[in-house]
C-alpha cells in the first residue's frame, strides 16, 4: 500500500509538546505497521523499542520481543492472511465496513469531506479508500505534528478522532488481538486498543 496520505515536507516537532511527540510516534508506528508488512529495517527498529511499566509500555515491550523472534518472510504471509487473503483477509481494516458492513458507504463520504476541509489528500498511487485504518492513523499523526499546514489545535484533532476513529478503531484493534492469523500483529492490536482508549479519555478530559 505504501504511504497512503500526502504530507508536506518536514514536520513541526519543534513546536509541539513532548506528549504530542509521543502521540505522533504511536500513530506513526500503527500507520506504518498497518499499511504494509514490515521490511527488515522496520522490524529492526521495532525490536529496539523500549517499554515502561504502563499497560501501553508493556504492550510495546511485548511487540519488541515478538519482533526479535520474527523473520521478515513470515510477516508478509501473516499480513496477507490478516488483511488481504484470497478475496478477503481475516480482518477488514476499513471504517465503512466496520460501521455499516459495506465498503464505500456514508462514513467514507464524511471522511472525504472532512479531509477536503483540512486540505488532506491521499497519494495518487494509493487505490484503497481513505478510511483504511493506516490512513486514519497517518492523518491523526499529521494533524498533531503539522504536516497539513501547521499543527492542528486540540478541538480539530478531537473532532477528527471522534468522527473517524472512535466509533470503530478500538473494536478493530480488539479483533486484531484475537485474530487466528495474528502472531506479530497480536501485540500491535493490544497497542492500538490501549492507545485508542488513552486518546478517548484524554479528549474527554480536555473537553
Amino acid at each position: 500500500m505504501g504511504r497512503p496520505i500526502r504530507q508536506v515536507d518536514g514536520d513541526s516537532h519543534g513546536s509541539i509538546t513532548e506528549e504530542d511527540k509521543l502521540r505522533d510516534g504511536c500513530y506513526g508506528l500503527l500507520g506504518r505497521l498497518l499499511c504494509a508488512a514490515p521490511d527488515a529495517e522496520l522490524l529492526r527498529l521495532v525490536s529496539d523499542i523500549d517499554g515502561d511499566e504502563t499497560p501501553l509500555g508493556q504492550a510495546l515491550a511485548a511487540l519488541a520481543r515478538t519482533a526479535r523472534q520474527t523473520d521478515v518472510e513470515p510477516l508478509g504471509e501473516e499480513f496477507q492472511d490478516l488483511f488481504i487473503g484470497v478475496g478477503a483477509g481475516e480482518l477488514n481494516p476499513y471504517g465503512s465496513y466496520y460501521l455499516t458492513g459495506f465498503l464505500y458507504e456514508k462514513p467514507l463520504a464524511k471522511l472525504r469531506q472532512d479531509m477536503s476541509e483540512l486540505g488532506i489528500v491521499k497519494q495518487d498511487d494509493v487505490k484503497e479508500p481513505e478510511d483504511h485504518i493506516a490512513s486514519l492513523c497517518e492523518i491523526m499523526g499529521g494533524l498533531i505534528r503539522g504536516s497539513f499546514g501547521g499543527p492542528a489545535d486540540l478541538p480539530t484533532q478531537q473532532r477528527f478522532f471522534e468522527r473517524h476513529l472512535a466509533p470503530w478503531a478500538r473494536q478493530f484493534f480488539t479483533d486484531m488481538e484475537g485474530a487466528a492469523s495474528a502472531r506479530f500483529y497480536a501485540p500491535v492490536g493490544t497497542i492500538g486498543r490501549l492507545f485508542m482508549e488513552i486518546e478517548t479519555t484524554a479528549f474527554e478530559m480536555a473537553a
